[in-house]
């Protein structure tokens, strides 16, 4: 098993990696919308749900993966009121790539985060 850290992605919150790769599998810790600038929280659902998956593809590249070996996607949100501006901004992301995915609504996330998310990608050689 590899550790994988981005130097894209802000510093975890908890003693855990990025993420870890097993073979040529990729599987990502969870990511709030947390800029690895200015290690502020973003909330508006449209910046935050670009803002977590930027960084997570960081985290999935440094693991030698890319955009299209991205096979599944978790979300978990505090609210489902904003889930168009989610499904927009996560359709643009992507584009034609379709990976898996799940969304769950949540009582609370952490930093009292308005979402979180997580990536289970692969690497090709």
């Amino acid at each position: 098993m590899e550790t994988i850290n981005s130097k894209q992605a802000p510093k975890a919150l908890g003693p855990y990696c990025h993420g870890t790769k097993i073979g040529n599998l990729i599987f990502t810790s969870g990511q709030i919308p947390l800029d690895p600038v200015t290690n502020q929280l973003v909330t508006e659902t449209r910046q935050a749900t670009r803002l977590v998956l930027t960084n997570l593809l960081s985290i999935v590249e440094a693991g030698g993966g890319k955009l299209e070996t991205i096979a599944k996607v978790d979300i978990f949100v505090k609210s489902l009121e904003n889930y168009s501006t989610l499904n927009e901004e996560y359709a643009a992301f992507f584009g034609e790539h379709k990976p898996a995915r799940v969304i769950t609504q949540v009582a609370d996330l952490p930093a009292k985060a308005t979402l979180e998310m997580a990536m289970v990608a692969h690497v090709t050689d």
